[in-house]
């Protein structure tokens, strides 16, 4: 049978929310026939992984402290996918925001907290900003490929902090263990309403990049560079200016995610810090569809379904395999569906009588 994949044009957001729905359902289903597999009720797993996510305010709470990092990152790679920069160095990032916070935190522990805790945050920024500006350079002045690139320097961030566990920056006191010390309390963010303040952070930036992206001069210089080079040329935008202060402020933003887990879930720099957020951040920020409203949305599903996940493995008895396998499942048909929002599929006559009228 011939067939072929025919780009379709705008389609509605009510096309837009049947193609989702459709794609969940699916996924609900080809899960549900694996857990049935198992010799477990489907309805059951489900409803679990709900109480799992939302049971309880501690586990609430525990769902909300995934999602913060997801939210935060995710907003960072939005700027840069917008401005089609493929950023793959969300986690280079992060760790390097991280980086330049603890440098903060083991240095001037008697500083005041509030000092010390906004300085961190706007070290978290800088340091991020720096690690995001140089594949940045590199690709507005030699045009080298920035996926490689941002992608490599991940590596070069985790072994700069690995070195750092084992030579200058190891606690004395740790027992030869390598590790880097325990910031103090003053380094430490605070909880708010059950949770470290990060979360009232993550919400700040919603609003301001809302608002810088659609409601600013560079937020439409981004987006104009992002849809065609020429046209940004001939609207006078600056491509190379632009191309790095993008890059800055996309990894700032993932630098600061960096800060408030070292300071609030770490309470220390070490390799875990970005524990591979950086890279689940670029399925929130893509399903998010770039949008910072969405990119909230989706990151406290994602949470609660890692969350869910985790629950199920104690609640039934399954092996961490098979509840990784069953969050796979429902991300892979939800991811899928975003296919189907730009392409349908054209079967045999159809086919045949486009190909026609499209050589007449």
């Amino acid at each position: 049978m011939q067939f072929r994949l025919v780009k379709k044009p705008e389609i509605t957001q009510r096309q837009y929310t049947v193609i989702i729905l459709t794609a969940i359902a699916l996924a609900l289903l080809t899960s549900g026939l694996f857990i049935l597999l198992l010799g477990l009720n489907p309805i059951q797993v489900y409803l679990a992984m709900l109480n799992g996510a939302f049971g309880s305010t501690y586990r609430l709470e525990q769902t909300i402290i995934v999602a913060i990092p997801l939210v935060i990152i995710s907003l960072g790679i939005a700027v840069a996918f917008k401005m089609k920069f493929w950023n793959i160095g969300a986690e280079g990032q992060v760790i390097m925001g991280a980086f330049f916070a603890s440098y903060l935190a083991l240095n001037y522990q008697d500083a005041p907290k509030p000092l010390l805790l906004l300085g961190m945050l706007a070290a978290g920024f800088l340091g991020g900003g720096l690690w995001g500006l140089i594949p940045a350079f590199f690709k507005a002045r030699w045009g080298t490929n920035e996926t490689i690139v941002t992608l490599m320097m991940n590596y070069i961030a985790l072994k700069w902090i690995t070195y750092l566990q084992y030579g200058p920056w190891k606690d004395p006191n740790s027992m030869g263990f390598p590790k880097i010390p325990n910031f103090t309390a003053n380094a430490i963010l605070p909880n708010f309403l059950g949770v470290h303040l990060g979360w009232v952070i993550a919400l700040i930036l919603v609003v301001i990049m809302y608002f810088f992206m659609n409601h600013s001069k560079k937020g439409f210089e981004i987006a104009v560079l992002g849809e065609s080079l020429n046209t940004a040329r001939y609207a006078g935008v600056n491509i190379f200016r632009t191309i790095l202060f993008s890059m800055f402020i996309s990894g700032g933003i993932c630098g600061l995610a960096g800060m408030i887990q070292a300071s609030a879930v770490g309470n220390t720099l070490s390799v875990e810090v970005a524990g591979g957020v950086g890279y689940t951040a670029i399925i929130t920020a893509w399903l998010g569809a770039l949008k910072a409203p969405w990119i909230v949305l989706v990151s406290v599903l994602f949470a609660a379904l890692v969350q869910g996940s985790s629950y199920i493995q104690s609640a039934f008895g399954i092996s961490a395999a098979s509840a990784s396998l069953i969050q796979a499942m429902i991300l892979f048909f939800v991811l899928g569906s975003d296919f189907f929002t730009k392409y349908k599929v054209v079967f045999g006559s159809e086919f045949l009588t486009r190909g026609k009228e499209a050589r007449e």
